[in-house]
């Protein structure tokens, strides 16, 4: 069975037919979703979302959102992490990290939330699920100097010696519908050659479609719409399998391994009797 090992299934654009969604998900063979929060208006959000779909969650404060947040917010965070400290179903701080791909971000608050959020996770004894957009050498700094429990590196798109740095302080790095588009060569290459150890799958769902949910921006500005969702997981997974020359089936079962590896709360959570 698959994980999707980073899904926004609380996102408005799931309002409609979220049950829908997830029926879809599973009739796919999609088992578990990772649910991230991105700000403190979505902690109760993902977290009774997760318990609803047998899901798992993560909170954290964005890097795109700290600039809507203040110090109250990390206050809040540390409480709602000391709140479910006995939820078997928070497995993460995240998604926290740095973006320095959007313009006009300012890139020191990004830091000092980054910072307090891992300072946070470490006293919760949690992995992180970071955010990396052109920051991947600056994330590593930080959990150089504040060592956490491993965790997960989201939608992973840097150089062959960042994705070892990570994955030697114990990250596994994401890949998703990025991964599908014959142009994505470093994406490509890194998930052919990379440790089969180091890799997990995700969607980003509603973001990062793959390749044949991809609208150009006429299109989109004609109507159309690319939404991603947890379904497409075993497509990418199929994407990653002729990349490694795996089976479907090994790519399904080494990939959940890595994702329980990465979460050993999610782990525990699946071998605990039912």
């Amino acid at each position: 069975m698959w994980i999707d090992s980073h899904c926004h299934l609380d996102a408005p654009e799931f309002d409609a037919d979220r049950a829908e969604v997830l029926h879809r998900a599973r009739a796919a063979g999609v088992a578990t979703l990772v649910l991230p929060a991105v700000e403190c208006a979505n902690f109760e959000s993902v977290r009774l979302l997760a318990h609803a779909c047998d899901g798992v969650y993560a909170l954290g404060i964005h890097p795109l959102y700290v600039a809507r947040a203040g110090a109250a917010d990390l206050d809040r965070l540390g409480a709602a992490l000391q709140a479910a400290r006995g939820d078997p179903r928070l497995v993460a701080v995240g998604e926290i990290g740095l973006d320095h791909f959007v313009p006009g971000l300012d890139r020191r608050l990004q830091e000092e939330f980054y910072l307090a959020q891992l300072r946070l996770a470490r006293s919760a004894g949690l992995p992180v699920i970071v955010h990396v957009r052109r920051s991947a050498d600056a994330l590593l700094a930080g959990l150089r100097r504040i060592e956490v429990p491993g965790g997960l590196a989201h939608a992973f798109n840097g150089s062959p010696q960042q994705a070892a740095a990570f994955v030697a302080l114990g990250l596994r790095l994401g890949f998703g519908g990025a991964l599908t588009f014959e142009r994505a060569l470093r994406i490509r290459a890194l998930a052919r050659e990379l440790p089969g150890e180091a890799l997990v799958l995700e969607t980003d769902a509603p973001d990062i479609p793959p390749q044949w949910l991809y609208r150009t921006a006429a299109e989109r500005a004609a109507g159309a719409t690319s939404r991603n969702e947890p379904a497409e997981l075993p497509r990418i997974g199929a994407c990653l399998a002729a990349l490694r020359c795996w089976s479907l089936e090994e790519t399904a079962a080494r990939t959940a391994a890595n994702v329980h590896a990465a979460l050993p709360r999610l782990a525990a959570l699946r071998a605990a009797p039912r």
